[in-house]
């Protein structure tokens, strides 16, 4: 079997590559480990910058997200039992952002795709990509218990941190960075009316709390926690509790509703570079995870797919590679920025374990910094929103842009 690009997961980034690849009339092929029911209900990410939602509208999946997505032109920084607003859109020139579930993304993506009879295999096992460096790399895979192989003219490694595009790289050739938190978030959907119009970030002496949703009716919550504490300790009421008492203030109350899911998890940052090996490009979460504060995970792999999918069309259209060449250092701009953005909320925002009065007085103070100071409040606003020229692809040795 053969084919010009071969997609490794069908998570957002894999989704997306395909179809901007499929409006410029190029061939892939869609490998995914997990079945289709369960890429299509695992809870992630739901606050998408106004980049992202312009790629999806772009490329023809945004019917349903223009008619369901919340559209927010602000957020909320909570601290010292007060709420103190940051007007997105008012401070980057009408940018917002749209609350749009990761999984909502996944199920249009998969529609559009299976509609369209292109190839979208589920439930693929011993997943391997091989020759990278040649002019003709293949991916060997298990599909209803017989043995395939794919050859491509490119690879596109969108199989997550734990997938094996990125373990396929020959030792040596790498640098990785990372950084483990001692946080973690316990996180939970509950069918309750959300507490507020807009994502609410609480600081508190207790740990740090968020107040999300994902459509008029459900609530999606967030608490601090230690990253390997039992889910199992935290029963319904415990939770509620909780979020009352980080979150709670005068005049604000929580809605309670049945709690559908909950789960814990850790936070780390990791960078690997480059995000190329021969004819193998590395995109989302394959290539770099961020703490999710800064709500840039998702966001983060649908730019990096933006990019790749410009540049596999300007080799399909002309046959030269100079895009492809710039792919990597284009897109670890935008990321180093998204880290270093993601890694600031997080430090501002969570207590830290051996945290003493000095500390929290510290981070109170930067947090009346940002809502006092215009040009802080707009350097947090272009960061949430996505700075548009944070990753644009330019070829090296041309002149910058304007």
């Amino acid at each position: 079997m053969r084919t010009q690009v071969g997609i490794v997961g069908a998570g957002p980034a894999g989704l997306t590559l395909a179809q901007l690849l499929r409006a410029e009339g190029i061939e892939s092929v869609v490998l995914e480990a997990r079945s289709r029911e369960h890429v299509e209900h695992r809870i992630r990410a739901g606050v998408l910058e106004q980049g992202t939602v312009d790629t999806l509208v772009g490329a023809g999946a945004g019917e349903r997200l223009r008619r369901e997505g919340i559209v927010h032109h602000g957020i909320r920084l909570q601290f010292g039992g007060e709420r103190h607003r940051v007007p997105l859109s008012e401070l980057t020139g009408g940018a917002a952002i749209v609350i749009y579930g990761q999984t909502e993304i996944v199920k249009d993506l998969i529609a559009i795709r299976l509609a369209a009879g292109e190839p979208l295999l589920f439930e693929v096992e011993d997943v391997a990509v091989h020759d990278l460096e040649s002019d003709l790399p293949r991916i060997t895979y298990l599909h209803d218990g017989r043995a395939h192989e794919l050859e491509c003219d490119l690879i596109a490694g969108c199989d997550g941190f734990h997938g094996a595009c990125r373990a396929a790289i020959p030792a040596g050739v790498l640098t990785e960075f990372s950084r483990e938190y001692p946080y973690g978030w316990l996180g939970i959907l509950a069918h309750a009316a959300p507490a507020h119009d807009e994502v609410v970030y609480c600081h508190t002496d207790r740990g740090f709390a968020l107040l999300s949703l994902r459509s008029p009716e459900v609530s999606r919550l967030y608490l601090q926690c230690r990253p390997d504490e039992d889910v199992a300790g935290w029963p319904d009421e415990r939770i509620w509790e909780e979020l009352e008492a980080r979150a709670g203030i005068p005049g604000h109350s929580l809605n309670r509703g049945p709690i559908a899911e909950k789960s814990i998890t850790g936070m780390r940052s990791y960078v690997a570079e480059p995000m190329r090996h021969g004819r193998l490009f590395l995109a989302g979460d394959s290539a770099h995870i961020v703490p999710p504060t800064g709500a840039k995970g998702l966001n983060l792999a649908i730019s990096d797919v933006t990019l790749l999918a410009e540049a596999i069309a300007g080799r399909h259209r002309s046959g030269g590679t100079a895009l492809l060449d710039a792919y990597s250092d284009a897109c670890l701009r935008r990321v180093w920025r998204a880290e270093h953005f993601s890694w600031w909320m997080t430090s501002m925002l969570h207590r830290p374990p051996d945290a003493d009065p000095f500390d929290l007085r510290l981070q109170q103070s930067q947090l009346r910094y940002v809502v006092q100071s215009e040009a802080m409040a707009r350097s947090l606003a272009e960061n949430y929103v996505g700075l548009a020229g944070a990753a644009a692809l330019t070829v090296p040795g041309a002149p910058a842009p304007a």
